[in-house]
């Protein structure tokens, strides 16, 4: 954690931070829910600057969250607001705070599994669990910065749906189910590639469900300086 944030300094900019060097207080919880209204899909989008990330399903409303700061003026900020057909929630870590020592910020958020979503996440620094295979994604958009990054997406989709992770500096392991249908590109500065239980074709891996599996993952990674590692098996 403290080498993450120390090499946060490079990314942080990305979510509108100001780098300073103080230190952390006391560590303080504050929960947070947000329910369920007619919207017939939402999109959640997450922006951290640095800290832990762990985000989950099993919500029964739209999202509820647990949040761990020692740092008053970190206290996340959420907003939710709805079209009628559409919901927009944001969770966001504030602008302008400055980067610290002695840090605890940790995030862990649980989703509603059975509205249809599409996610966003916008992570500076720090390492970040993801395990969204209950969830019902429409689509899921990771945006890495100096950590690591653990996305796991095994689960039941009905739907097709499109992963994109830009990498950042650092490692992640993306695991995918394997009784349905998965499609992976790779393209960018990554450092090096590891694909488990997927084939090479022209340019695109396949599994070998791709060929009659009802339901496709499209997987695109690009960018970044680090490892990728995707498993599906």
């Amino acid at each position: 954690m403290k080498k993450a944030l120390l090499a946060a300094a490079g990314v942080v900019a990305l979510c509108g931070c100001v780098i300073n060097i103080e230190h952390g207080g006391p560590v303080e919880h504050a929960t947070k829910s947000v329910d369920l209204d007619k919207s017939e899909m939402a999109r959640v989008e997450i922006k951290m600057g640095a800290g832990e990330l762990q985000l989950g399903g099993g919500s029964p409303k739209l999202m509820d969250a647990d949040f761990a700061y020692n740092i008053p003026s970190w206290k996340p900020e959420v907003h939710y607001e709805s079209s009628g057909f559409r919901g927009q929630l944001t969770i966001e870590q504030p602008h302008g705070v400055s980067m610290r020592s002695n840090v605890t910020y940790k995030w862990n958020i649980h989703l509603n599994d059975q509205l249809p979503m599409d996610v966003v996440t916008h992570l500076g620094a720090g390492e970040a669990r993801l395990d969204l295979g209950a969830v019902n994604l429409r689509s899921l958009e990771v945006h890495m910065g100096v950590g690591e990054l653990r996305l796991d997406l095994r689960g039941k989709p009905t739907r097709d749906y499109s992963v994109q992770v830009h990498g950042g500096v650092g490692h992640a392991t993306i695991y995918l189910p394997d009784d349905v249908g998965v499609e992976a590109e790779a393209s960018g500065g990554i450092g090096h590639i590891e694909m488990r239980g997927l084939e090479k074709h022209d340019e695109v891996w396949i599994n070998p469900a791709h060929r009659h599996a009802p339901v496709t993952i499209h997987l695109n990674v690009s960018g970044g300086v680090g490892d990728i590692s995707v498993i599906a098996e």
